[in-house]
């Protein structure tokens, strides 16, 4: 995209959002007359909310786009750096057991090459590359991951030390003055265990035989697309059986493994007092590096909120790559998040880096299998994740209720 629809994209933004904010004005001053908004300009004001979000959109979308990795590409040939054939002759093996399944049929340095991904109940590691690019697009498409912290194991576990509070400390009066113990904090331990995601993308064997489709991009942009949305799904509802725990899923409380949960004051709205209050109940530690989470729903609702000054307490970021803010603080948009409801637990807010552990088994698994579904070939892939909130203290909820 040239730097001039760039530009001209920013501009529609910027237009737009202060179109919205003459809309809603306009509706508020209804209110205040009638006791009702016209449904003409509620009409509007739905329309607009709609534009704002795919301009914001597709802004992002361009900045994604230019920060993506190649897809296929061979590591070292594009970028200059020295070619490596052992990652060459990996890709060429894999692609080619890919298409054809037979395994004899392959030269003994390229079953050299796959003999170090074989699993022991079938299938292969894919290419580093295809890796890499699972990996990068599904952090593009997951809120949760692009805020939390992210560790990569060999093991089936991540174990974490938890300190419940602090262990004593003072100032000592002088060199020789005597010191007293210092309290002992509460120490626990934490496992996060990894789960297994399971896809199965299938292909017909014409489409896998056409030498001008790149099996690996398609195979990989299919894998993306489910993989994502489950675990998207999990790092916000899951119960932690069999999969994530989610940051929607823990007891409300203000003791060491409950989350804080804040009433808007209004049954199945936002309101802007209920937003300033969950944020400032977070301990200034974390509100420095604090995120909000909503989906878009919520997020039309947040837009037309005002402060006790008339100020309006959203502002679009109006750049590719930057975020809409609230109150100053990002707001990061999370689609598994519940939209507005009675009793709905429809906003977070929290440092999430500090608050929520990812865990990832090394490597994706793939297993060709040409027989269950014919005339179709399966692809069985397999990838492990976990994931848990490691500091209850970090994340606060907005919960829509009187």
């Amino acid at each position: 995209m040239s730097i001039t629809r760039l530009t001209k994209k920013v501009d529609n933004l910027g237009s737009a959002w202060e179109q919205f904010k003459s809309i809603n004005d306009r509706r508020l001053q209804e209110i205040e007359k009638k006791g009702v908004a016209d449904t003409l300009t509620l009409e509007q004001l739905n329309k607009i909310n709609h534009v704002i979000d795919g301009y914001k959109s597709r802004l992002d979308h361009v900045e994604t786009a230019v920060n993506r990795p190649v897809l296929g590409a061979v590591t070292g040939m594009e970028t200059g750096k020295s070619f490596d054939p052992i990652v060459a002759e990996h890709k060429e093996a894999f692609c080619g057991y890919l298409r054809k399944g037979v395994e004899d049929d392959l030269s003994l340095l390229e079953r050299k090459a796959l003999s170090v991904g074989v699993d022991a109940e079938g299938g292969y590691m894919v290419t580093p590359t295809m890796s890499q690019t699972i990996t990068q697009a599904i952090f593009e498409s997951s809120p949760i991951r692009q805020l939390a912290s992210v560790e990569t194991i060999s093991s089936d576990s991540l174990e974490i030390i938890e300190d419940y509070n602090e262990a004593g400390a003072g100032w000592s009066a002088s060199e020789t003055a005597a010191v007293s113990e210092s309290t002992t904090p509460d120490i626990g331990k934490k496992i996060i265990n990894v789960h297994e995601l399971v896809a199965q993308p299938k292909a017909t064997q014409k489409l896998i035989d056409d030498s001008s489709v790149d099996i690996e991009a398609w195979l990989s942009g299919k894998l993306v697309d489910v993989f994502s949305r489950l675990e998207n799904a999990a790092f916000i509802n899951g119960d932690g059986s069999g999969k994530p725990k989610g940051i929607l899923t823990y007891t409300a409380g203000t003791s060491w493994g409950q989350i804080e949960q804040i009433d808007s004051g209004t049954d199945g709205e936002t309101t802007a007092d209920s937003l300033i209050e969950l944020f400032y109940a977070l301990k200034e530690e974390y509100a420095t590096h604090a995120t909000f989470l909503m989906n878009r729903a919520t997020a039309q609702q947040v837009r037309q909120l005002k402060d006790v000054t008339g100020g309006y307490i959203w502002n679009p970021g109006l750049a590719a790559g930057t975020f809409d803010t609230l109150m100053g603080v990002p707001v990061m948009m999370a689609a598994d998040m519940p939209s507005p409801a009675t009793n709905s637990l429809s906003v977070a807010v929290g440092d999430f880096s500090r608050a929520y552990q990812i865990v990832d088994r090394t490597g994706v698994r793939i297993l060709r299998d040409p027989y269950t579904e014919k005339p179709f070939v399966k692809f069985y892939t397999t990838k492990r994740v976990g994931g848990d909130v490691i500091n209850t203290e970090a994340i606060k909820i907005l919960k829509l209720a009187a």
